[in-house]
């Protein structure tokens, strides 16, 4: 059996809690890029999470470890989002989790992060390379959501992670962004159908970001980052921190009269 790696240090006096107790955030993909990101700007607002990863473990013990030298707890489990039936296993582990390190039973937010990139024209995209994307993109987290709503608390949010790329259209991205095209619409029907417990749902589509997505080509790739900065409203291409503050803003109670939107967050691409 994997076991989960976890941190345990006592949270600040400015914790964000519900009924005395800190809040939990499920992050899915939390090992690296947004997903670290976002779970670590949590950390600073006194939000503690479980993070997600396929492989990279040792990736996400060090993200525990972060967290844990700001001040909060956290544990990192093994999911695979494009594998829906490991799903009730993974639910198993995560109440597991939850009764060892926070005597809780109930998270309270889950942010549907995890996914893989694919840059390939329409005509040479394979039926098994359309079927990964529609896999992790949009049937995980529709069936994900689906198993993780009895342990989300009432007034809790999911936040899906989509892309700038359902505005606006680059060669290449069509089959990747059909499915973000698809979660967005899923957000919309989550919020309308989970209004009734308090849950809100909502959209993050980042733009153009520099972090190891599909190789790293944006963060290391001059010309192209010169490019995407010139095509920004604000001029300069994002970083984690730009993508990793709004999470937190989405799912702290100061937004907690939103629910079933889209927010771009691209510093003004392409407008």
């Amino acid at each position: 059996m994997t076991h989960p790696a976890t941190s345990h240090s006592a949270h600040t006096s400015t914790a964000s809690t519900v009924r005395g107790e800190p809040q939990i955030a499920v992050i899915t993909g939390g090992s690296r890029g947004l997903g670290r990101n976002a779970a670590l700007q949590l950390a600073h607002r006194g939000i503690d999470s479980v993070i997600t990863y396929r492989s990279q473990a040792e990736d996400a013990r060090a993200v525990v470890a972060e967290i844990q030298a700001l001040g909060g707890r956290a544990a990192a489990l093994p999911l695979d989002v494009g594998d829906s039936a490991s799903f009730p296993a993974f639910v198993d582990a995560l109440r597991e989790v939850l009764a060892r390190e926070w005597s809780r039973d109930r998270v309270d937010h889950l942010v549907n992060n995890g996914g893989v990139g694919l840059h390939l024209p329409l005509a040479q995209t394979s039926e098994a390379q359309f079927d990964e994307m529609m896999r992790v993109h949009l049937k995980g987290p529709f069936f994900l959501t689906q198993a993780l709503l009895p342990l989300i608390r009432d007034g809790g949010s999911v936040l899906n992670i989509s892309s700038g790329l359902t505005r606006f259209s680059i060669p290449g991205y069509g089959a990747y962004a059909s499915m973000k095209g698809g979660l967005e619409v899923l957000s919309r029907y989550l919020a309308k159908e989970l209004g009734g417990r308090g849950i809100r749902v909502n959209t993050l589509a980042p733009g153009a970001i520099e972090t190891d997505f599909n190789g790293g080509a944006l963060r290391n790739t001059p010309d192209l980052n010169r490019f995407v900065a010139s095509q920004t409203a604000l001029g300069r291409t994002g970083q984690p921190d730009d993508i990793g503050r709004v999470v937190a803003a989405l799912l702290s109670q100061d937004s907690g009269w939103i629910t079933a939107q889209r927010i771009e967050a691209s510093g003004g691409m392409f407008v």
